[in-house]
Order: structure tokens, then C-alpha cells, then sequence
């Protein structure tokens, strides 16, 4: 959807986004359970966008009559009314694919079965099952004048019956998901048949109501607002903030519905009900013929395991070539950056040096910054140890990693308790930035060895994510890595850097700065060349200087993964910018920033996408690549190639996304 010449609003291009995953769930290139991966990814993904983005959007409608997007000026109701248009029909889509698959599944004799396709015997013992596996575990609830409607938790499903008895009717609400009951019923004649066990509780619901007619009955479940401001909480409680956040996660939880999702023709009696209960409008009601939520296919594929076929080649990260096991990792950087690549290279020689350093009798401190990390994590167990060896190790964890914050709060805990100093940002300013800093002292001079990435501290997401993580001892880059921690340290903000470009206060800046350097280019007679590759693009004056730089001759390349809020090749505007997007079985993450010819060009990698909130409202670094071979090591990463793993689309006009080939 184009609006306002060469803008599209935010939440449809990431609507555009999520049905680019769902299509890979659907390609012919992609092995049949790497395709179920993509549909459960896609749910998720969708998931998360209803809870956030929908949820601020409904928030904005209630409590800011005057809030627009400043790009497309449309009102949170006009944006909510094509949401919800678009995610209708992505429904549908993801339904369809769905069948398809269960299809293909039954060629290697997988089957999700309902009651009219089991066996007499099967049925018997399904019966068996629920009286004495089932059954003894649920929480049935009528609701009426003495029993209140029951509260309903995000993202878990309910069975739900009109309930009729003596000229009167109620309805009937059972819990489906409590940690107790296995999510795949297996079906006795056939190890690889199975029966999702809400389906089993919604076909014996007239056991559980023995004493009601059941009248209509149906399986739901419900997406509820997590838009939590945790600064006003945080500005308003003189609490420790540690303690602050976790009294705002339960709060999370019970917030608003924004969505409810149902299978089967359910009952206009009920759905009023529901609504009314849930403050529900009926464009938020979803009709799925799939079922309500698709986490299972991950229990599927393993027992699918022995056909390689059906997945990816297994892949195993590299150790660099460059990589001397017999030398320390200080003194190889010490003699040239080195840069990882993720998922392609292992993270270990990044944990090695960890490791290392906290035993080097030379290093004085380890600095780092944690956004996401991983349920075991070697990198915390590697700075416990540090700390516990006497070197002074300061950590500042983001207690505001959205649907992190848990984890983060019990890992802060634990390294507080190995000794390590915890400190926990700024105020109204996420900390997002990927920053290690080792200080050693060798002859009585002062060293540092940096690591700066553009993905998180995460063993897991760093076999998944496509990521880079440069490693360096660089004097400059480290003194400026110092001078920000010791900001961060006492809640103050880096104005002025000459290496790093550090955000809130001097990354945009000098990211329009580079961008009419490559105008000032043009117009002395020289090629004018830009290249980015981000996540999301959104911030309107990042988007108004390319617009500029296009309209001045300058070659822009961009690749995006997500949201695009720019609309490429509009003549006499747009006309000297591509996008591109790539998805495929690594999440693309890596940010790349070039500015420039490879002559002169200026490269560097970074944390921050061309967000709003990146630029302004995170502390995000971005730091130079001075190496050349790294140089062009990430332009060839840059120039990034359709394979069997990566799936290019290129972004028209038209403001739509038409694969490549």
C-alpha cells in the first residue's frame, strides 16, 4: 500500500515482512519441515507484532486523539483498520499453506487426526486417556452470576461451550494448556498419528459439562497488549529498578486483549459474549481453520529426524583459518583486527578470549554490555569466572529487552552475586549497543582489546542470525570504548566522539553527514555510492536525506530485511535507490553501513538499524573498519548472493516486494 508519494506506513511494511516468511513456508526450495519451522515462525512473529505494535496503536487510539505517522499521516484507527484487513487475509494465506503441509506430512505417514478419522479401538483408548491423564488436571469453569468471567493468559487456549440447561443458557470455558498435559496425544495403532490434546478436551466437553446440553462448542485463544512504559513506571517509583521491572512484567500480563483468534463455527452467543467480556470489537475476531497456535511442529520434525531430506544440510560454523589454537587471543589481535562471521564462523574464538582474559594476570578489567543472551550462557559463566578471579568486571544488563527481561533480571543477579558491578542504563534510553572492553596493563602502559558487534552476546541466536563481530586493538576505538562505559557508568551520554559514532547524540548526525559527502561528490564530477544493509528503515529524516542523495545522482543500495518505510525507484525521486529484502534459513542481522567508492569508501558495522528509536532513544555504536582486508571481506558479505538458503525480493514502485526471479 502506497501512501504520501515515496512513504509506506511501518506496521504494513512489516506485515509485507511476515508474509515474506510465510512464502518460504510455501517454497519449493525449502525441505518440508523446514517449512513447518517458517509457518511457526510466521505465527510467532505475528504474535508479537498483535501484543506490541497493535497494542501501542490501540493505546495511541484510547489516550492520543492527535497521534499520526508522521510519514504516511494516517491515525492509529486508519492504520489498526488496514491491519487488520491485511493480517485477515495473511490468516487465510497461512491456513491454506498449513493444509498443504499436513498433506505432504501424510506421504511420510505423519497425521494430526480428529475423532472422525481414528479407529474404534484408538477411540477407546482415547477416552481412557482423557479420564485419567486429562481430565484430573483441568479447571472447567461455568460462568454465571456467582462465577465471575475467569482471566484468560496470553497466547494460551481455552475450549469454550454455549452451554444449555433448563431454558437457560451459559457459557463453558476450559483451560487447555497448564505445563501438565503433553500437546500431542499419540494414537496407540500408530506411532506417528497424533491428536492435539485441546481437540481431545473439546470433543469430550459433554463429559466435563455432564450436566449441560452442549450447544456449540469451540477452541480460542487471545493475544493481550504488552506495551508496558517501563520509564513512567521507573520515573515514578522510588524502588530499586531491578524490582520495578519484574512488578511490571506481571502487570504485563493482565493487559488489555487486542485480538482473539477461534477454530470451528462458534456460536454468535458466544462471540457477543466474549467480546463484551474482553473488550473486544468484532474486526479483532480471527477465524483460523488451522490450529491456534503451531509451537508442535517442532515435536513433529523429531520424529522425522532419520530423513535427512526433509531438512536442511546440517551446518557447523567454522574456527577461522586465522585462528592459532597455540596462541593466546590478546596477542592475535594485537597483531591485526579480526572479524567473525555468524552463523558461517563459530563465536567460540570470541569466548575463548573471554576465558582468557580472565585468567591473564595482565588484565585489570572486562566491560561489557548485555542485551539478549542465551538460557546457558558461556559468556556469563566466563565473566563470573573473570570476577571471581579478581579481575573488576562491569556489566550493564538491559532490564528492558523486551520478553528478555526475565532472564535478564535473574542474570544480573547472579553476576552481582559472583561480584561482578551491575549497572543498568539511562533513563528513557535503552542500551542496545554490542560492546566488549578488555584493559590491560603490559610495561607499565596502558591496552585494550574491543569487540564490537551487530548481533547479541548469544550462543544460540549466533547459529541462527547472521551477525559480525569485529575484534580490535585499536588504540583510539578502545579509549572511546572506555570514555562510553565510564558514560554509561554515571548516566550520561557520549556528545562527541572521533572514531566511534555513538548514539543517541553522534551517530544520525553523522550518518547525514557521510550521506552529503556522497552528494558534495557528485557534484565535483565523482561517483556518489551508498550502501546499507539494516533490519528496518523508519526514520523520516534518514529517509528524506536518501531521497535527497538520489535525486542528486548518488547509487544507493540497500538491503532490508523488515520494515521499509521507503518506496524505491519513483522516477524524479527515488529512481537511483534499490531495495532489496533477504529471508531464508538464517535470520538475516548483520548492519552495514558504506559510505563511498571502494577508493575512499568508509565502511563500518554497527547495532543500530535506521530507526527512530535507534537514533534517538538507544544508546547504539557503530564502529570503522580500517583493515582492508576486512574491507572487502564485508563488501563481498554485502553483495550478498540468492542460494539455497536465502531468498532475495526486490521492493517495486508499486511499494510491493517481486522475487528476483
Amino acid at each position: 500500500m502506497r501512501i504520501n508519494g515515496y512513504y509506506q506506513n511501518r506496521e504494513l511494511s512489516w506485515l509485507k515482512f511476515n508474509e515474506r516468511v510465510l512464502l518460504l513456508a510455501d517454497d519449493a526450495n525449502v525441505p518440508l519441515c523446514e517449512k513447518l519451522t517458517f509457518a511457526s515462525i510466521f505465527q510467532s512473529n505475528l504474535d508479537e507484532f498483535f501484543m506490541v505494535r497493535v497494542g501501542t496503536l490501540h493505546d495511541q487510539m484510547l489516550f492520543s486523539d492527535n497521534k499520526i505517522d508522521n510519514k504516511t499521516k494516517m491515525t492509529a484507527k486508519e492504520q489498526l483498520t488496514h491491519i487488520f484487513k491485511s493480517a485477515r487475509e495473511l490468516t487465510r494465506k497461512k491456513d491454506n499453506i498449513y493444509k498443504h503441509l499436513m498433506v505432504k506430512l501424510q506421504e511420510y505417514g505423519v497425521q494430526l487426526l480428529s475423532f472422525n478419522d481414528i479407529e474404534y479401538n484408538d477411540a477407546l483408548y482415547l477416552e481412557k486417556y482423557f479420564k485419567e491423564s486429562v481430565l484430573p488436571f483441568l479447571s472447567p469453569q461455568v460462568v454465571g452470576k456467582k462465577q465471575p468471567f475467569p482471566f484468560m493468559k496470553n497466547k494460551e487456549i481455552y475450549a469454550v461451550a454455549l452451554l444449555g440447561r433448563r431454558n437457560s443458557e451459559k457459557v463453558g470455558i476450559v483451560p487447555c494448556s497448564n505445563g501438565v498435559l503433553s500437546r500431542l496425544v499419540p494414537i496407540p495403532s500408530d506411532e506417528k498419528k497424533f491428536m492435539l490434546v485441546e481437540e481431545l478436551i473439546l470433543h469430550f466437553m459433554p463429559q466435563i459439562f455432564e450436566n449441560y446440553q452442549i450447544k456449540s462448542k469451540s477452541l480460542i485463544r487471545i493475544i493481550r497488549n504488552a506495551d508496558i512504559d517501563v520509564d513512567e513506571a521507573v520515573d515514578n517509583d522510588d524502588a530499586d529498578f531491578r524490582d520495578t521491572m519484574e512488578k511490571l512484567i506481571k502487570k504485563r500480563r493482565k493487559l488489555c486483549p487486542v485480538k482473539l483468534e477461534y477454530t470451528r463455527v462458534m456460536d454468535e452467543k458466544i462471540v457477543i459474549n466474549l467480546c463484551h467480556e474482553l473488550g473486544l470489537k468484532q474486526e479483532q475476531i480471527y477465524y483460523s481453520e488451522s490450529p491456534l497456535d503451531l509451537s508442535f511442529v517442532f515435536e513433529i520434525q523429531d520424529k522425522l529426524r532419520n530423513n535427512k531430506k526433509l531438512f536442511y544440510e546440517r551446518h557447523i560454523a567454522k574456527v577461522p583459518e586465522w585462528v592459532d589454537g597455540g596462541r593466546p587471543m590478546i596477542s592475535q589481535i594485537e597483531e591485526k583486527d579480526r572479524l567473525l562471521y555468524y552463523p558461517y564462523e563459530s563465536m567460540n574464538p570470541f569466548i575463548r578470549l573471554l576465558n582468557e582474559a580472565g585468567q591473564d594476570r595482565r588484565v585489570v578489567s572486562i566491560k561489557m554490555t548485555l542485551y539478549r543472551v542465551a538460557k546457558n550462557s558461556q559468556i556469563i559463566e566466563a565473566l563470573i569466572n573473570a570476577a571471581e578471579n579478581g579481575k573488576e568486571v562491569v556489566v550493564l544488563v538491559e532490564l528492558r529487552a523486551r520478553f528478555d527481561e526475565e532472564n535478564n533480571i535473574e542474570w544480573s543477579r547472579r553476576l552481582e552475586e559472583a561480584g561482578c558491578r551491575i549497572v543498568y542504563g539511562l533513563d528513557h534510553t535503552k542500551v542496545h549497543s554490542k560492546l566488549c572492553l578488555i584493559t590491560y596493563q603490559d610495561g607499565g602502559v596502558v591496552h585494550y582489546i574491543t569487540q564490537i558487534g551487530t548481533g547479541n552476546y548469544n550462543e544460540k541466536t549466533a547459529k541462527q542470525y547472521t551477525d559480525l563481530s569485529l575484534m580490535t586493538s585499536n588504540k583510539s576505538i578502545g579509549s572511546e570504548a572506555a570514555e562510553t562505559f565510564s558514560k554509561l557508568c554515571m548516566e550520561e551520554y557520549i556528545e562527541d566522539t572521533t572514531t566511534l559514532l555513538v548514539a543517541p547524540k553522534y551517530l544520525k548526525s553523522e550518518i547525514i553527514q557521510y550521506m552529503n559527502d556522497e552528494i558534495k561528490a557528485v557534484e565535483d564530477g565523482k561517483p556518489g555510492y551508498i550502501g546499507i544493509k539494516i533490519n528496518s528503515l523508519t526514520d523520516k529524516e534518514i529517509i528524506d536525506k536518501l531521497v535527497e542523495c538520489s535525486q542528486a545522482g548518488v547509487k544507493i543500495e540497500m538491503i532490508i530485511r523488515g520494515i521499509c518505510c521507503l518506496i524505491p525507484g519513483i522516477p524524479g525521486c527515488t529512481e537511483n535507490i534499490t531495495i532489496k529484502s533477504a529471508v531464508g534459513r538464517f535470520l538475516e542481522h548483520s548492519r552495514i553501513y558504506i559510505f563511498g567508492t571502494p577508493d575512499r569508501d568508509r565502511i563500518y558495522i554497527a547495532s543500530a538499524d535506521f530507526m527512530t528509536r535507534n537514533m534517538e532513544h538507544r544508546v547504539e555504536i557503530a564502529a570503522p573498519i580500517y583493515d582492508d582486508s576486512i574491507k572487502q571481506r564485508i563488501r563481498e558479505i554485502f553483495d550478498i548472493k540468492e542460494n539455497e538458503y536465502i531468498k532475495i525480493w526486490t521492493l517495486g514502485e508499486d511499494g510491493l516486494y517481486h522475487h528476483d526471479n
